[in-house]
């Protein structure tokens, strides 16, 4: 009997040291996040140099999906340009989709983004056509998706999220 009550004071210590373990949890299919893995893409920036998804392999990502006709997306330009240019444990990219769900053509687009003050901190990729927001999901703009440093997609969100917000969100994703 004693030996029983030793054993189960053994385990229950393990567990508790296990419990208490800083390191994540990697899920069974090796990812240390939930989820399917992020659709992959090269897009132009508006400076015509490609950014592929491949190229933040290891860092967390935050994508906001925006149009230049939503007021909500223009509200918040000043504070997503802050927020890029903040120093955080994750990358902001902002895509958007001309000649889509009524956006402007990339020279259009080009031109109106240029007048725009605020946003030197912000990069644009172009989506021609949206294939890579129908990919992701995009239903309506503005949307966040959120990408952990293993490429998972842990979540996407529609609507206006504030800066405190999506660091909050990025706190939980590895």
């Amino acid at each position: 009997m004693k030996l029983f009550a030793k054993l189960g004071a053994l385990l229950a210590g393990l567990l508790l040291l296990a419990a208490c373990s800083n390191a994540p949890e990697t899920a069974a299919d090796g990812n240390l996040n939930a989820g399917a893995p992020a659709p992959t893409f090269e897009l132009a920036d508006l400076d015509g140099d490609v950014h592929s998804l491949a190229d933040y392999e290891g860092e967390k990502v935050y994508i906001k999906y925006w149009a230049s006709w939503c007021t909500i997306c223009l509200s918040g330009m000043d504070e997503l340009n802050r927020l890029a240019g903040q120093d955080t444990d994750f990358k902001v990219l902002t895509i958007v989709s001309p000649g889509a769900k009524g956006e402007k053509g990339t020279e259009a687009f080009k031109k109106w983004y240029s007048g725009l003050e605020n946003t030197e901190n912000i990069e644009v990729l172009l989506d021609e056509g949206g294939e890579i927001a129908e990919a992701y999901g995009i239903i309506g703009f503005p949307t966040s998706a959120f990408i952990g440093s293993d490429g998972v997609l842990v979540k996407t969100a529609a609507g206006h999220k504030s800066n405190d917000l999506i660091k909050e969100e990025f706190d939980a994703i590895y």
